[in-house]
């Protein structure tokens, strides 16, 4: 039987993916995310999935899904730390701040709590040790125009991840990042139909199957220890990145 992961945003686009990708390779997986009945369609009747519903911005919600993962299993090898948000969009006057407040609580804060009740797992564990990767984005290296909110926060997982490996590296936890342009999902099913380009154009972009990004954390995941990959960045092959704007 494979390792415990924990999987955030699970009940839709890259997090069900993944979760169902992670189950195929043995794993004994808990899906989180804020809809019940959304995380049980992606568990599918998975007898090693556990469905926990809760929301990421709330320290005690994420406090009562890992110990819900460690009553059940005993530990944690893999989280992916997947949930998100892209925010208010618009010029940085016209953002509310109440709207750039729950951005960075979803897509920052909600991030840092779910890494700080594995890496507590994982510090004390035995065997000890686990991999935690983070959902980055092409906006953790370049942004779109009007968002400010999103890519201020996904700037900042770069950051998390960073330290997470330094931290991470006297009790054997690694930490990588994957960022992602464009996969094909509900939540970019806009950007297919058009988005804004940085000289105010907006034009349709390339995207890609979501079952590759699976497969690249499904990689990230299944390396030893030993073994890291730090950043790995997926795109469509023709969306506007190298190049952007």
């Amino acid at each position: 039987m494979g390792g415990v992961a924990v999987v955030t945003g699970a009940g839709s686009g890259i997090g069900r993916h993944v979760a169902r990708a992670l189950l195929e390779d043995g794993y004994r997986v808990a899906l989180a995310g804020r809809r019940a009945d959304a995380l049980a369609e992606t568990a599918a009747g998975a007898p090693d999935a556990l469905v926990h519903a809760a929301d990421v911005a709330d320290p005690a919600q994420v406090s009562a899904l890992f110990e819900a993962v460690t009553a059940r299993w005993g530990r944690v090898d893999v989280l992916f730390n997947n949930a998100g948000t892209f925010g208010p969009a618009g010029d940085p006057d016209e953002i509310p701040v109440e709207a750039w407040q729950q951005t960075v609580a979803v897509n920052l804060t909600g991030a840092f709590l779910c890494a700080r009740e594995a890496f507590r797992i994982m510090k004390h564990q035995d065997p000890r040790g686990g991999r935690i990767i983070n959902n980055g984005s092409i906006s953790a290296h370049t942004p779109r125009p009007g968002s400010a909110a999103y890519t201020a926060t996904k700037h900042a997982i770069t950051g998390l991840t960073k330290s997470l490996s330094l931290d991470g590296r006297a009790y054997d936890i690694a930490c990588g990042q994957i960022d992602i342009g464009n996969a094909a999902t509900e939540m970019t099913a806009g950007i297919a139909r058009g988005a804004r380009q940085a000289d105010g154009r907006e034009l349709p972009e390339p995207t890609f199957d979501v079952r590759h990004v699976a497969e690249a954390v499904r990689y990230m995941a299944a390396l030893p220890l030993t073994a890291n990959v730090q950043f790995m960045t997926v795109t469509a092959t023709k969306m506007p990145f190298i190049g952007r704007g």
